[in-house]
């Protein structure tokens, strides 16, 4: 059997690495403005990148020595001691740890759409390898890698807070210390049909997330796609339906993004509910998720580009609190808690408060460091121009 589940990570890992790229880059690409296409592609490529050798380094050793409660060591740096008889998690190591890597890519490149147009290059580099470091290896640990959230008994199937929590609260951080955009009017997608191109191989790529999280090719990983895509469908068209409902027309840039909501809103819970839990979870994603697109923008004043936060952050939150509930065989869930629905409930809020708490105290420091010595945005005339020219000298169109 340890054959047909090795083979079904390694397709799992190369559905998350299609979520970055080119999936998220053409989502996040679309989005904006022509003239800052390039910026955001090569953003997301370059994240990548360095976020492979970073974690490759240290991050992997951090995330997944099960040394410390709140921190592994270092004893896997530049994966030090695994052999191709290596095993983890059921796994040949290798396979983990490119598994994980994904994860480790995707999580910072999600933040990118916080401050798309306005952040300086070397600042998102900079502040992405310092954030996998000293944020995302360490809440891996934590819930993932035996740390104490584990050890509370915290579930989070897929990352709702190891990713989704982590890189909203951390990309509300950024925005905020950025300021918002020049152009104070509403981004404008430049391109819808990207937008729906780059979602679409999001929505495929996710079920190597959710399904792949089982480590194993089984009926865990068939349920965990199962609602996966369950959520997926109905918050595209609740969200559809509420701005259909508000505007007088559905939109495809709107329909796309209810989609990703349901994804990540779904993402902890995958591998806990059962299909009546996932129907509700999109119902309520697309809800909540829709409201607080507005209420960052408009009642919190912060310019979070592409939303990541209330997609993101919300939604990771979201399903991270509902899966307590809903995981319950008492709501149709799979029963894999061994606490009551409350004394569930009540280790989700924990973990929910302790990681929120990191990324944004992480997140500051981080950003304030960067702000002082480098700088973290453009200068107008650089934005006004855009940062495909001013910072690439490239142009995505003739």
């Amino acid at each position: 059997m340890i054959e047909g589940n090795t083979a079904w990570i390694l397709i799992s890992t190369v559905l998350v690495l299609f979520m970055t790229l080119p999936g998220l880059a053409l989502f996040y690409g679309g989005l904006v403005y022509s003239k800052n296409l390039i910026s955001v592609l090569i953003q997301c490529f370059a994240v990548a990148c360095l976020m492979s050798i970073t974690w490759f380094i240290a991050g992997y050793s951090i995330a997944f020595t099960e040394t410390g409660e709140f921190f592994g060591n270092l004893s896997k740096s530049f994966l030090n001691g695994v052999t191709l008889d290596s095993e983890f998690a059921g796994l040949p190591e290798s396979v983990f740890f490119m598994f994980q890597m994904t994860f480790a890519i995707i999580t910072p490149a999600l933040i990118v759409g916080a401050f798309v147009e306005r952040a300086k290059f070397i600042s998102v580099l900079l502040f992405s390898l310092i954030w996998l470091l000293v944020v995302y290896a360490p809440v891996t640990h934590w819930i993932w890698g035996g740390g104490w959230l584990s050890k509370l008994g915290v579930q989070d199937f897929a990352g709702g807070l190891v990713v989704h929590l982590n890189c909203g609260i951390s990309a509300l951080v950024f925005a905020y210390l950025l300021g918002p955009r020049l152009n104070k009017k509403q981004l404008v997608p430049h391109s819808p049909p990207l937008v729906m191109i780059g979602t679409s191989m999001l929505w495929v790529g996710w079920f190597g997330f959710n399904g792949g999280s089982a480590l194993a090719a089984d009926a865990n990983a068939g349920m965990a796609m199962t609602v996966t895509h369950i959520s997926a469908a109905t918050a595209s068209l609740v969200w559809m339906l509420i701005e259909w409902f508000k505007h007088g027309k559905p939109t495809l840039v709107g329909t796309a993004t209810g989609c990703i909501a349901g994804l990540a809103t779904i993402t902890p819970a995958s591998g806990f509910v059962g299909p009546s839990g996932a129907l509700l979870i999109g119902i309520l994603a697309a809800i909540l998720c829709y409201y607080m697109v507005g209420f960052v923008k408009n009642i919190m004043k912060i310019d979070d580009t592409l939303d990541v936060f209330a997609v993101h952050g919300v939604g990771g939150l979201l399903g991270t609190l509902l899966l307590a509930p809903l995981g319950s065989t008492s709501f149709g869930g799979l029963g894999h808690s061994d606490l009551s629905i409350f004394g569930q409930f009540k280790v989700q809020i924990i973990a929910s408060i302790s990681v929120a708490i990191w990324a944004a105290l992480a997140s500051f420091i981080i950003l304030i460091i960067l702000k002082k010595f480098i700088g973290i945005r453009v200068s107008e005339e650089e934005e006004e121009a855009g940062l495909d020219v001013s910072s690439h000298s490239e142009s995505a169109y003739n």
